[in-house]
């Protein structure tokens, strides 16, 4: 398989499609959280290619996520896969200063 990134329009386009896919545990969508690693197209499958992580590598909600992450990319993309990556961990560093913010909100010490 060989991917190739996505112009930065369709990127933006894509990641704040995303934003619509809300963590179960935590509440906060998986852009901000700092889940989403890369995201790339599969010229070979005409698909997006999201390279994407859970917050610990025993979370039992890939299926929720990857249901939610259907409907967010209605309408933007025919095909998707999500390629879970567990290299290297999710860690608090990867949030985005609004997924800080939401966080802290909802009375987590970051």
């Amino acid at each position: 398989m060989s991917t190739v990134s996505l112009a930065p329009d369709r990127f933006d386009e894509i990641s704040e499609a995303l934003k619509d896919v809300v963590d179960p545990e935590l509440g906060v969508n998986v852009v901000d959280l700092g889940l989403i690693y890369d995201l790339n197209w599969d010229d070979e499958n005409d698909a997006l290619v999201i390279n994407m992580t859970l917050t610990s590598a025993g979370c039992p909600l890939t299926d929720v996520i990857e249901d939610e992450t259907a409907q967010a990319l209605d309408g933007h993309v025919e095909r998707f896969r999500i390629n879970w990556v567990w290299m290297p961990p999710w860690g608090p560093d990867r949030m985005t200063d609004d997924g800080r913010d939401m966080m802290r909100a909802i009375g987590f010490q970051i």
